[in-house]
């Protein structure tokens, strides 16, 4: 245990710092002080002595020399269980420091703000990170504090102890080097460019856990969470019950997620996204959280069978009912409501139920990353929707049906390409995907293959009908849905594969070389089709 006697406390950020030196100075502690520091405890009536009269040396240079000196890195260095050290600090007048508070100039702020060179510079510290990094190497008999956020807690600990802990002292020493390592860091990408004219890439991941497996059983998998992030993201995520966490269930959860924030945001209702392999199998909208559940579920019961399942909504009784008899792999919710918790826990001990309490709106997060053996693929993330909204064909697209093909087009860019995406309106105001096609080599399958025939044998399992009677509904119910395309129709054959299935009514972000044999078609097929200007391939 560390109890402090002299302390040396140089901060730019000032949040706290009155009231963690009058609290050692309440209890006897000797503080030194710096420049900006020395002036709010002065002002505050707070015993310290300048650094200048500590080490007897005046603050050079416009301070940029006012730390470095023997009888600072001394003091903090010294070990207490070497003799000699001892020994040698008493022939030279070095008394010993026995809590540092530092932290840094702030240099990232600064060039974000935009700056000059010259004023980036100024801004990068020297003494501090070297007060730092002594400290937290010397965490056997020195205090470090990096972050006023741990002001409180060292305080209450000294408080009721009178001392520090060795556990304390080990935590703070880590997040002292950890915030020394990101400065530099900082650092070396904007002088990198500057200078050198190097783009440099680095990122920062901690709190590493294992997962149950990889995308296969025989594959290692660990999921990092990414420093400084404050937004309501999946790895925040609180998991209640059921098995440990693979690394398919964070990837599938966290595109169901995705899907779920950007749907909420055309419209305050429920939504429920169900996702299989990486592709929202099941997506719907609505008021009440059962009947939207239920929808997501038509869209694909086949694929549904060993899901994942995101909602907007706190699960409720009914939601929880409509799921006794259905394996899913995990459900991720904002809340639980007790007896739909229960209820769920019931049902399975394997069940994953994971809480994510906070805001679950669009997130500010700017850049996504994928790793390629000996390289890092980093871009901006697809945030945005549509860059126009044109009709394009001599039918008109109806305004009534706008928020339709929003809720298509949305669902179709969450998609994997090459995506198609056939939505209705299963009830007023509520949107559900019918059917989808995804994964696939070329655009005419995903429609003529997979979309269309699924949206039959959706229709067939719902009406329980065959032969004409299910063409007659098929041809009602699919005349009055929106197909999307994640990306331009390179050929007429996509229209016409779509117009077999009844489609009436498209939307695509356009820009092929053959765009007028594509309208063409449209026009002689009496279809609307409206031109986004945006293309959305998921890979």
């Amino acid at each position: 245990m560390v109890a402090p006697k002299r302390a040396l406390l140089s901060v730019f950020d000032k949040r706290g710092i009155t009231e963690l030196a009058r609290f050692l100075a309440d209890r006897g502690v000797e503080i030194i002080s710096t420049g900006g520091t020395a002036s709010i405890l002065d002002e505050a009536n707070i015993p310290f002595c300048p650094i200048s009269e500590y080490t007897l040396y005046p603050e050079l240079m416009n301070e940029r020399v006012k730390t470095l000196h023997p009888k600072i890195h001394g003091g903090i260095l010294a070990r207490r269980d070497k003799e000699h050290h001892l020994k040698e600090a008493a022939e030279h007048g070095i008394e010993l420091i026995d809590l540092v508070c530092v932290n840094l100039y702030p240099f990232e702020s600064v060039v974000r703000k935009g700056c000059t060179l010259d004023e980036a510079i100024e801004n990068i510290d020297i003494g501090g990170p070297t007060l730092i990094r002594a400290a937290a190497k010397n965490f056997e008999a020195v205090v470090v504090l990096t972050d006023p956020a741990d002001y409180e807690p060292v305080m209450k600990e000294i408080e009721h102890t009178g001392k520090v802990s060795l556990e304390t002292r080990k935590r703070l020493a880590v997040k002292a080097f950890r915030h020394t390592a990101n400065y530099d860091a900082k650092i070396d990408t904007y002088l990198s460019s500057e200078l050198c004219g190097e783009r440099v890439l680095r990122l920062m991941f901690t709190q590493g856990r294992v997962l149950r497996y990889g995308e296969n059983w025989h594959q290692r998998a660990e999921l990092y969470v990414e420093q400084d992030v404050t937004e309501c993201t999946l790895p925040k995520a609180r998991q209640l019950h059921g098995k440990q966490m693979s690394y398919n269930n964070y990837v599938d959860l966290d595109c169901a997620l995705q899907c779920v924030r950007s749907i909420a945001a055309l419209a305050d209702d429920a939504v429920v996204a169900i996702v299989k392999h990486n592709n929202p199998c099941g997506l719907a909208t609505g008021k009440r959280l059962s009947e939207v559940l239920q929808a997501a579920w038509a869209g694909d019961p086949i694929s549904a069978f060993g899901s994942l399942i995101c909602t907007n909504r706190p699960f409720d009784m009914e939601a929880a009912a409509f799921l006794k008899d259905k394996f899913v792999e995990a459900v991720l919710a904002p809340s639980f409501e007790p007896d739909a918790l229960n209820a769920l826990k019931a049902k399975s001990p394997n069940i994953r139920l994971l809480e994510l309490e906070g805001d679950w709106s669009e997130l500010s997060i700017e850049y996504t990353y994928r790793y390629i053996p000996g390289g890092m693929l980093r871009q901006t993330r697809d945030t945005e929707s549509v860059a126009e909204w044109r009709c394009v064909s001599r039918r008109q697209f109806p305004e009534h049906k706008v928020p339709l093909a929003m809720f298509s087009w949305v669902a179709c860019k969450h998609t994997r390409s090459n995506a198609i995406v056939i939505a209705e309106e299963y009830a007023p105001h509520a949107y559900r995907v019918l059917s989808m096609g995804a994964g696939q080599p070329n655009r005419v399958d995903s429609i003529r293959r997979l979309a269309i025939p699924k949206a039959y044998d959706n229709l067939k399992m719902a009406y329980g009908l065959e032969g004409e009677e299910l063409e007659e509904v098929a041809r009602r119910v699919l005349s009055e849905c929106v197909l999307s395309s994640d990306a331009f129709f390179p050929f007429a054959d996509s229209i016409e594969a779509a117009a077999q299935g009844h489609i009436q009514y498209i939307v695509s972000p356009g820009g092929s070389i053959r765009d007028d044999e594509v309208i063409a078609a449209a026009d002689r097929l009496n279809i609307a089709m409206v031109f986004t200007k945006m293309r959305h391939f998921l890979h």
